[in-house]
C-alpha cells in the first residue's frame, strides 16, 4: 500500500515564492510510494490546526515546507504520535534541517523523502512550549521579537536587525536551578539548545546532540562590543565553546529565574514568559525523515 503523505506549505516564509511547489512534488516524489496532498497556511498558527487535521485524518506522513516555525507547528503536534515529519525547508535560517542534513535544495528536500529513512530525536520544552532546534531568552529572544515585526526576511534582515540592536542591550540576571545545583549569572542571551545551531550555520553549540536526552544551557556573558565580530566568527567557525565569554552546561530537567518577566523564543517564535521558566527533555519523541 502506498503510504499517505500531506504537504502543509506556509507561502510566505523565508520570503521565497512556493508557486512551483506542486510541480516540484510531482516531478520528486515517488508517486508509486506516496499518495499525496497539499494544503496551505492561511494565517499564524494555522499549520498546527491543519497537522492536527492529518493527524486525525491518519496520514503516514506530515511534511512542513517552511521556516523553524512551520516546522515547530507541525512538529508540536506529530511527536510522540508515532508518525513520521518531513522538513522541505523554506525559511530564514533552517537550523534544525541543516542539523539533520536535510537538503536546501526544495527538490533534492522532497526526493529525500522516498527513501524514508528517518530517526527520532528530543524534544524539549520550555513551560508548556515545545522546540526542536532552539530555544532562549536575553538578546536572541529580543532580536525574535524586532525580526518578527520586520519586513526584510532572510539571512540578511536577520542580521541587519542584530547590528541594529546589539548596542543598545543590556544583560539580564538569571538564577539557573539544575538539581541541588544553583547558579547565579549575567548573561547576554541564554540559549537552550537542542541542536548546535540557530540556522544559517550559525553554532553556539557544536557538541550539541538531537539524541542524547539533554539540552545544552548556553550562558553567553556579558562581553565588550568590539569581540562581538569574533564571537560571530567562532559560531560559524563551529568554535563558540572555546570562547571565554561562553559557558555551557549540559542538562535535561531545571529552571531559569529571571528578575522580570519578559520575551522568549521557541525555534524563533517570539513569545512572552513569566519570570519563572521550567525546561525539561522527551527524550527521543519525534520520528523525522533525514
Amino acid at each position: 500500500m502506498k503510504q499517505r503523505i500531506l504537504f502543509i506549505v506556509n507561502p510566505i516564509s523565508g520570503g521565497l515564492n512556493k508557486i512551483s511547489i506542486p510541480t516540484l512534488i510531482d516531478e520528486n516524489l515517488d508517486l508509486d510510494k506516496f499518495d499525496a496532498e497539499i494544503i496551505y497556511t492561511d494565517f499564524p498558527h494555522h499549520a498546527k490546526q491543519l497537522a492536527s487535521e492529518g493527524l486525525a485524518q491518519n496520514f503516514d506522513i506530515v511534511a512542513a515546507v517552511g521556516g523553524d516555525g512551520t516546522i515547530n507547528e507541525v512538529a508540536d503536534v506529530l511527536e510522540s504520535s508515532g508518525k513520521i515529519m518531513a522538513i522541505v525547508p523554506c525559511g530564514s535560517g533552517n537550523g534544525l534541517a541543516r542539523t539533520l542534513g536535510v537538503p536546501l535544495n526544495t527538490a533534492k528536500a522532497i526526493a529525500r523523502i522516498n527513501n524514508l529513512n528517518f530517526t527520532a530525536i528530543d524534544v524539549g520544552l520550555l513551560n508548556d512550549k515545545k522546540f526542536f532546534n532552539m530555544a532562549g531568552m536575553g538578546f536572541d529572544a529580543h532580536i525574535s521579537a524586532h525580526f518578527a515585526n520586520s519586513k526584510k526576511r532572510g539571512f540578511f534582515g536577520y542580521l541587519k536587525s542584530t547590528l541594529k540592536e546589539v548596542s543598545s542591550y543590556r544583560p539580564q540576571h538569571y538564577k539557573i536551578h539544575i538539581g541541588d545545583k544553583k547558579l547565579s549569572v549575567d548573561a547576554f542571551m541564554l540559549s537552550l539548545a537542542n541542536s548546535s545551531q540557530y540556522g544559517n550555520n550559525a553554532h553556539i553549540s557544536p557538541t550539541a546532540s538531537l539524541k542524547d536526552g539533554l539540552l545544552d544551557i548556553c550562558i553567553i556573558k556579558p562581553f565588550p562590543l568590539k569581540v562581538f565580530p569574533i564571537l560571530g566568527w567562532r559560531m560559524f567557525s563551529k568554535t563558540a565553546h572555546k570562547s571565554k565569554y561562553v559557558d555551557i552546561i549540559k542538562a535535561n530537567d531545571f529552571s531559569v529565574l529571571r528578575q522580570t518577566d519578559g520575551p522568549v523564543h521557541v525555534d524563533g517564535e517570539p513569545l512572552n514568559m513569566g519570570e519563572t521558566l521550567n525546561v525539561s527533555v522527551k527524550k527521543l519523541a519525534l520520528n523525522i525523515i533525514i
